[in-house]
């Protein structure tokens, strides 16, 4: 690697946040005999909007203290078991020294800006949008759920995406670092009821990798009260095939001690068939030969997740996280089934054929996360360091025979073969930051090493009859090794109705894939800077207006790179691409906020060569082959509208409407190399409404309905689709169980077709996995299960790489 020339050496000023003087509040809980009230919830909630702040509980003789707390006007309340204090309005400007909160004796319902559920509330900050859902309608459902349903994400074939990428998720500013459906299924089993907001970060700023592209970061409510609280929760779903998941929390708090356990078990059986047509041309553009083939697969699996983490504090300066995490899916088995019919030009059949797949895998996935953090003697200064490591295993065997007929059903021959592959991935990350204030700025720096190797094989065996697209050279051994050194720097200033972040991050990539069977070894060896910017003006509280821009990369996946090919039949088959080199994005968007309410977002991408998935037909060797493929160049643009807005008490509606262009220009390798550009205009639409069905807040209802026209997929585009969806929820035993009852897909109208058809390319599929289902869920609390999550992820970007692509 040539070091010699690369300096990571940035200097940028950024912006944020005034740091004004802190004030503490003491008192005490007492009953209306003035009898003590021992470890009473304290909760200091923002005036204005009834938002938590913080809290604490009081100790043993109902003495309670709240430190930190900025200046301005509050609401502080006690709660004991369902009883409450009235809520008190303070004007902090200077410490404060109460007399005593009193909870009534009798049962008493907790005041209405704790118990009644809120609606929800978008804040457009600088660098991010903030869907606040704490105890509103929509956080009766599931994290899944929320996800789903806020503003700027478009839900695709259950794919989380913002502005056409997919999103990134984390916990807690945490990366969730699972595959997608993993990811799902984690979500899916914690409980919406521990959310408290959701923020949508279209560009991450400079602390963030540069890989990753947009983010949700779930942030849960804070963990306040010492003790132990724990659930269960599963959920039953009807589709095609039943299935089921089931999964148990449990957490347990002292003064400085916080453990978090959890299991989850997803077993499925699942049903996916797919359409697919493809009609191969001479060179004048005649049709001589029209494939339609059905696929039926089947998947059975059983994933299972185990967390554990360890958070202490040893003193109000030191604390300590440890997270280990393991996920296995063993035994899976996915079974498919293909028939063929092959007619010729005059549409008339020519013969068939049938293939049966079958493949085993098994996937294991150990992770352990360790940080400190010391908070330095300046007050809101502090340095964190983190190291991890993960190892990765996936294990494949297929089986795949098929059987050819002539039109009169005679059999003309036959043909099969194995394949066994593997993968091991190990990956080591080190990092630290800084952070610290800067009279009335806010200035953050760090840097990280990563280091990441990979080590791959597949074998093809068992050959039986012959093929010309499938022999034993397709073996191979595929290397891959990869070191990044990233530093950042970003400074935050607020001043009067102004808000200005700056940021800078380096990155420095030493990459090396080598083919042993081809003998060939790519490599990349580069700098690259990040730059990012996020300006917002707010003249009034009704009005506000916001830019930003930041420049990204899109690395390869180390299953992308890999020459090997994984075959659906001997004519249809995806392929990896060894030559396959990062890209970079530019990003800018221009935003408009009304009332909290209205937001008018024009966005435009420029994604330079973007990794494309790319399907293409061989009409002279009739074979279809999916690669991956850098594009020649790639954009996108947009207008985006949202309403977030309380009809009535009862009645929250939320819209989202976007209209998008999405154009990619890439060599279409099966037509002579010529240049070709797909591109669309679309609109895409959701709307749902959020409904509370009983006085007490218990019974919530909602109502959605989402519209894509068309989109985008590589060299294909869909054609529209239609997704209503009907959710009932109903919190039982003074909410210690929730219960809810889900329908999707109540049209079937939600599966769209992807059709390519250019040049001398005419080719479609369309898949119909189980979008079509009702379920049922519940949670069961137990313990003193009024504490929040705290539950969190680990926050290592390179993990999502090594995911396979479906």
């Amino acid at each position: 690697m040539k070091r010699s020339t690369y300096v990571l050496l940035m200097a940028l000023l950024c912006s944020s946040y005034f740091v004004g003087q802190t004030h503490q509040i003491k008192g005490k809980v007492v009953d209306e005999k003035n009898e003590v009230i021992p470890f009473a919830n304290i909760l200091l909630l923002r005036a204005s909007d009834t938002t938590f702040v913080q809290g604490t509980s009081a100790d043993d003789n109902g003495l309670f203290l709240l430190r930190g707390v900025q200046t301005g006007l509050y609401l502080l309340q006690a709660s004991y078991v369902g009883r409450g204090s009235k809520p008190l309005a303070l004007d902090i400007s200077e410490d404060i020294a109460l007399g005593a909160l009193i909870i009534p004796v009798q049962h008493n319902e907790l005041d209405e800006v704790v118990v009644t559920a809120q609606r929800p509330k978008l804040q457009k900050l600088a660098d991010r949008l903030v869907f606040s859902v704490e105890n509103t309608v929509v956080s009766q459902g599931t994290s899944w759920d929320i996800l789903k349903n806020t503003p700027g994400v478009i839900v695709n074939q259950d794919e989380l995406l913002i502005r056409g990428e997919n999103a990134t998720v984390y916990l807690n500013d945490r990366k969730i670092q699972l595959s997608g459906q993993e990811v799902q299924d984690l979500l899916q089993g914690l409980s919406g009821t521990n959310i408290k907001s959701v923020e949508v970060i279209a560009n991450p700023p400079a602390r963030y990798d540069a890989e990753g592209g947009p983010i949700l970061n779930i942030v849960t409510s804070k963990n306040i009260v010492p003790g132990y609280k724990g659930s269960v929760n599963g959920a039953y779903t009807q589709a095609v095939f039943p299935k089921y998941n089931i999964g148990t929390s449990h957490y347990y708090k002292t003064e400085k001690l916080n453990l978090f356990a959890n299991y989850n078990i997803n077993p499925k059986k699942e049903l996916q068939k797919t359409d697919k047509g493809i009609n191969f041309q001479e060179d004048n553009g005649q049709v001589f030969s029209i494939w339609d083939t059905e696929y039926n697969r089947t998947n059975r699996s059983q994933s299972q997740n185990v967390n554990f983490i360890l958070d202490y504090d040893f003193d109000d300066h030191n604390s300590l996280n440890f997270t280990s995490n393991l996920i296995f899916n063993l035994d899976q088995e996915q079974q498919t089934r293909l028939n063929n019919a092959i007619n010729n030009g005059q549409n008339q059949l020519d013969s068939t054929f049938t293939t049966l797949n079958n493949t085993d895998m098994d996937n294991t996935n150990l992770a352990f996360d360790l940080s400190y953090v010391h908070k330095l003697k300046k007050p809101g200064a502090s340095i964190a360091v983190n190291g991890h490591y993960t190892y990765y295993n996936g294990e494949s065997f297929q089986d795949l025979n098929s059987n050819y007929f002539a039109a009169n059903g005679d059999f003309l021959r036959s043909f099969g073969f194995n394949s066994d592959s593997q993968q091991d991935i190990e990956i080591f990350t080190g990092q630290v930051d800084y952070s610290t204030p800067i009279g009335n700025a806010s200035l953050e720096t760090g840097a990280k090493v990563s280091s990441i190797n990979s080590d791959s094989r597949v074998d093809f065996f068992n050959f039986a009859g012959s093929s010309n697209t499938v022999d034993a050279s397709l073996s191979d051994r595929f290397n891959y090794t990869e070191n990044v050194f990233a530093a950042y720097f970003s400074i935050v200033k607020n001043w009067e109705k102004w808000s200005v972040k700056l940021g800078l991050r380096g990155e420095l990539t030493d990459a090396d894939g080598t083919s042993l069977t081809l003998n060939q070894t790519n490599t990349q060896d580069f700098f690259e800077p990040f730059p990012s910017l996020y300006l917002l003006y707010s003249p009034s509280d009704k009005h506000s207006f916001s830019f930003d821009y930041g420049r990204n990369v899109d690395r390869p996946k180390y299953n992308d790179l890999n020459p090997f090919r994984f075959f659906f039949n001997e004519n249809d088959f995806e392929e990896g691409n060894p030559r396959l080199f990062p890209s970079f994005s530019h990003n800018f968007n221009l935003n408009y906020t009304l009332n909290s309410e209205y937001f008018f977002d024009v966005y435009y991408r420029d994604n330079g060569r973007n990794i494309a998935d790319l399907v293409f037909q061989d009409n002279d060797n009739q074979t279809l082959v999916e690669l991956k493929q850098n594009v020649l160049e790639s954009k996108s643009y947009g207008l985006d509208f949202t309403i977030s807005k309380a009809i009535s008490p009862s009645w929250f509606l939320y819209a989202y409407t976007s209209f998008f262009h999405e154009e990619e220009t890439f060599l279409a390798v099966q037509s002579n190399n010529q240049e070709f550009t797909n591109e669309v205009n679309g609109v895409y639409g959701y709307l749902a409404n959020y409904l509370t069905l009983s006085k007490d807040g218990t019974f919530t209802g909602e109502l959605a309905l989402t519209y894509i026209s068309q989109f985008l997929f590589g060299s294909y585009v869909s054609d529209e689709q239609l997704n209503l969806t009907l959710g009932l929820r109903k919190s039982l035993f003074n909410n210690r169980m929730v219960v809810s009852l889900a329908a999707e897909d109540i049209l079937e109208q939600y599966v769209p077709t992807y059709t390519s058809k250019y040049l001398n390319q005419d080719n479609f599929y369309r898949r119909r996995p189980e979008t079509q289902f009702i379920r049922f869920g519940f949670t069961y609390n137990f313990g003193n299960f009024r504490l929040e999550d705290n539950q969190r992820a680990i926050d290592k970007n390179e993990r999502d790489r090594l995911n396979k692509e479906e």
